[in-house]
């Protein structure tokens, strides 16, 4: 789980620089098809193992499957653009990936908030931990004042709204559904969705691609194919599932760290921004009547 975080978070950097050459809905189209097509092999191999069919058997199964794919796909399609905009609308003077990597990070704390509606209990620390995320978020974005917060900022945040409802999505087909499985329909539903709309509203080049290469396999292979992959290896073996949450929301501290190896430079409020918003994502996670009960 540690090694998907460190790849996640490294992505933040490749999603920037690819698209200094590419458009966002393009970048999402080619990474998507390139985690699709890496994780059939992985679908059938982990099919193989259990003594399954890689396609589900009853109609039952096969209609649950296609559903949930169709339904993660969408949501994934609207969050991975939402970031892949909002990367691609920072200055070049921004800390692009810094940046988008703890504001995309905020969907671990928003997806227990988002679970009132859910009629699911929200612990008294969720709420503590979204009001330091508000500290977190304007020491980050807003140290500045108003006139500091950029566009892509706003976007980044829309696309942390997003992740939390895809990851809802996704936890409700968990028990019925394989979750590798879902993850490979859904990055097809995201590719195939994410092409379309490139079709529509941008323009490709094929200098523009090659330039990006390196950049979409690392994105396409690591982030899609392998990290999520190690993730789903990764839970299978921990008993607990808040440690795994923390260091998975690790991502936002790789990507920083990666921004900083690629020349990109913080200010210390803006430093400060992050930690507290680490501290957040972190608060979100422990559950305190839990502990206390084992005390």
């Amino acid at each position: 789980m540690l090694i998907a975080a460190i790849i996640w978070g490294l992505a933040f950097v490749a999603q920037d620089k690819a698209a200094d050459t590419m458009p966002p809905f393009a970048i999402n189209a080619v990474r998507s098809y390139i985690g699709f097509l890496f994780l059939i092999p992985v679908c059938a191999i982990i099919s193989r193992n259990r003594g399954e069919a890689l396609i589900p058997k009853t109609k039952e199964g096969r209609k649950n499957l296609a559903l949930a794919g169709v339904l993660c796909g969408v949501m994934l399609t609207i969050s991975a653009n939402l970031q892949q905009f909002g990367i691609s609308s920072y200055p070049g003077n921004a800390a692009a990936s810094a940046r988008s990597g703890f504001i995309t990070a905020m969907y671990v704390v928003l997806v227990p908030v988002f679970s009132l509606f859910l009629k699911k209990k929200t612990g008294l620390n969720v709420w503590f931990a979204v009001a330091l995320s508000v500290v977190g978020l304007y020491l980050l974005c807003l140290s500045g004042g108003l006139g500091q917060v950029y566009g892509g900022d706003l976007v980044v945040f829309g696309c942390a709204i997003s992740f939390a409802v895809h990851i809802m999505c996704v936890d409700h087909f968990a028990s019925s559904v394989d979750g590798v499985k879902l993850s490979c329909i859904q990055f097809f539903v995201c590719g195939t969705l994410s092409m379309v709309l490139m079709f529509i509203f941008e323009k490709l080049t094929l200098a523009g691609i090659l330039a990006a290469i390196p950049y979409l396999l690392f994105i396409g292979i690591m982030s899609s194919g392998v990290a999520y992959t190690l993730q789903i290896i990764g839970q299978q073996y921990s008993k607990n599932p808040t440690v795994a949450s923390i260091i998975m929301s690790l991502e936002s501290v790789f990507a920083a760290l990666g921004g900083l190896l690629f020349g990109e430079v913080l200010s210390l409020r803006e430093i400060i921004g992050c930690v507290i918003m680490f501290a957040a994502i972190i608060l979100s996670q422990l559950d305190f009547k839990r502990k206390l009960a084992q005390i």
